[in-house]
């Protein structure tokens, strides 16, 4: 059963955030930021001067000490925030706490691992409440900050299982084919806004979501990889920027980094 957790916000690290206008820094609001693809793409951000909001369901003192550090090292304002984003009412708390947004970032994800009969109901609704229907709790949130700039990036972190779907893992790639559909309708919707969408599909990346495998199960899954290696969170970050920093033209798209494996 999925663990509730009460929307609590740590001590915000560096200057507090200006108020909204054309002229404000840059911010970001990060979801799932504790460790793996979400806290590389923190860093990368706070490198590029990016104001950061950054959640986690669990790992409160994780994020915390990474808030820190990116205030101190970057220079930047990092407000850490504990919150199921797969809860409406903790998404309302969270954005409550935030009063511009250029970048949307929706990284929070779970998955499950298992045949689809012996999956029960509860198990599906926590998933798709995480990996699926936070997106909508999110944008229709972050949407009206970016209308009142006229400018604004949404991005997704979806997987190659939601293009090709995958056996044992049906409830997962279902919520990231819904990622996928939402993010090209979404970019439709808003690029008469000029507020791009556009969502980065992964294939193996070296994160605690993977660490169900054995490592023999790994090793056969990287000789399947034409690359012969898993990705890393790094690249994924990297990816991000560079699509951050795209021409505004490019949205709607579903980016695969998967080394060439599907």
């Amino acid at each position: 059963m999925k663990k509730q957790i009460d929307t609590t916000t740590a001590n915000q690290y560096g200057n507090a955030p200006a108020a909204a206008s054309a002229h404000a820094p840059r911010s970001a609001l990060v979801t799932g930021a504790s460790r793996g693809i979400g806290r590389a793409i923190a860093q990368a951000l706070a490198k590029e001067g990016y104001r950061l909001y950054l959640t986690c369901r669990r790992s409160e003192k994780e994020l915390t000490e990474l808030s820190y550090q990116l205030s101190e090292t970057c220079g930047i304002a990092c407000t850490p925030i504990v919150a199921d984003m797969g809860d409406i009412h903790a998404v309302n708390e969270v954005f409550s706490q935030i009063n511009d947004l250029t970048l949307l970032v929706n990284n929070a994800g779970v998955s499950h691992i298992g045949l689809l009969h012996e999956m029960t109901a509860e198990e599906w609704h926590s998933l798709m409440d995480v990996n699926l229907n936070a997106l909508f709790y999110t944008c229709r949130l972050a949407i009206p900050m970016m209308l009142k700039r006229h400018e604004g990036k949404i991005i997704n972190i979806s997987s190659v299982w939601g293009n090709v779907g995958a056996s044992m893992e049906v409830a997962y790639a279902a919520s990231k084919g819904g990622v996928n559909a939402f993010t090209k309708a979404l970019a439709k919707e808003l690029a008469p806004s000029n507020i791009q969408v556009n969502a980065i599909a992964c294939g193996v990346i070296d994160t605690d979501m993977n660490r169900c495998f054995s490592e023999e199960e790994m090793s056969d899954l990287r000789a399947e990889i034409p690359a012969d290696r898993i990705g890393h969170p790094s690249e994924v970050a990297e990816l991000l920027l560079s699509i951050v920093n795209a021409p505004s033209y490019l949205t709607g798209q579903i980016i695969t980094l998967d080394g060439s494996w599907t």
